[in-house]
């Protein structure tokens, strides 16, 4: 059996109404507020614990992954910037002075930047998980083989094996100049949508760029007309995905293996879940989706994965800074589900509260 397979044979749907779930919500209800008053927050918790098989969910321990990548699609001007950012960018991860960073150093979360395939010499303090220096463009052909396809998701899935032993909750953040237009272009085909759909101004295209962007993925997702209604998800992916999409897809399936829970960050990030979706349908109960981005093709997504993301701040920075500013919302949930006393602790009357808020 493959290392995929054998994955996706460890994940099954979370189960509800168990007395697991019983016991959170018996934990809410007894606390000193009106039941049900802290909205998804405490169905979000709820949820944590499910995955974590646990009442008392832990989220001391967290980190930030952030992926990146280089596309070969840069070269037909679908970016705002130059491919070489990305490299100047994963400096800066390490130098400690991103927006990623601060957050993660303001919130106690770690972060820990991974080369799934950026051009140029390897980046001293990066995780190594370099497949190839870039992708090629997708104009052309596919953007990878498939074998470096299956490659950057087995690496994804061994990564999340080894945060499982490390964190109690994970985000996923990416950095790849160029990587709006393949999360686009894998939107466009896994929804069967238009690229007018899925396509956005990324890192800040003009309207000319803008057009260009929506020509390019429309001229590439023409050239194979009628066939990829019929092709597996790994597949789709070689056509068109980035290193850092298709190792985030591999880390979201060995994440879900090893029942540690993901908070999927924005566009690219969430595109690469879709994908790992589509191989293993039970996935989607084990990620929570951080923020709603600016990209017109996010919120398609989150509409069909059935799920509503916990921000909507009109970000679209990426690099795992929605994920950061989730997990810090998802953590003042589990405090108040820990450190609130319940009416009996505190002497308060649950049946009055309730005829109070009856009146």
């Amino acid at each position: 059996m493959s290392p995929v397979k054998e994955t996706i044979a460890r994940i099954s749907a979370l189960e509800c109404g168990t007395s697991l779930t019983q016991a959170v919500q018996a934990r809410w209800d007894s606390l000193t507020k009106p039941r049900g008053s802290l909205g998804r927050l405490e169905l979000e918790i709820l949820r944590l614990a499910q995955i974590q098989a646990t009442p008392n969910p832990r989220l001391d321990r967290a980190a930030i992954y952030v992926f990146c990548g280089d596309h070969g699609i840069t070269k037909e001007n679908v970016s705002a910037y130059p491919q070489a950012v990305t490299r100047e960018m994963m400096k800066n991860f390490v130098a400690g002075r991103a927006a990623i960073n601060v957050l993660c150093r303001n919130a106690g979360i770690e972060t820990l930047i991974v080369d799934a395939g950026v051009c140029g010499p390897k980046i001293e303090g990066v995780l190594d998980q370099r497949i190839a220096e870039g992708t090629r463009s997708f104009l052309d052909g596919p953007a990878m083989e498939d074998t470096q396809a299956y490659a950057a998701l087995e690496a994804g899935m061994a990564l999340a094996a080894e945060a499982a032993a490390r964190f109690d909750f994970v985000g996923l953040g990416d950095m790849g100049i160029g990587n709006t237009a393949s999360a686009s272009a894998l939107v466009s085909v896994l929804l069967d949508v238009p690229a007018e759909a899925s396509v956005g101004r990324g890192a800040g295209l003009d309207d000319a760029g803008l057009n260009q962007k929506r020509r390019v993925i429309s001229q590439a997702l023409s050239r194979y007309a009628g066939e990829l209604s019929r092709m597996a998800p790994i597949k789709i992916l070689a056509l068109f995905g980035g290193f850092e999409i298709a190792m985030m897809a591999g880390f979201t399936l060995g994440a879900a293996a090893s029942r540690l829970p993901v908070m999927i960050d924005g566009f690219i990030s969430t595109a690469g879940f879709l994908v790992a979706q589509r191989i293993c349908p039970e996935l989607v109960d084990y990620v929570f989706f951080a923020h709603q981005s600016a990209e017109p093709g996010h919120l398609p997504v989150l509409e069909a994965l059935g799920r509503r993301p916990l921000l909507s701040l009109g970000l679209r920075l990426g690099e795992g800074t929605g994920a950061a500013m989730a997990i810090s919302l998802l953590r003042s949930g589990l405090q108040l589900y820990r450190e609130m006393a319940t009416f009996a602790e505190a002497s308060v009357s649950d049946k009055q509260l309730q005829i109070e808020e009856g009146k």
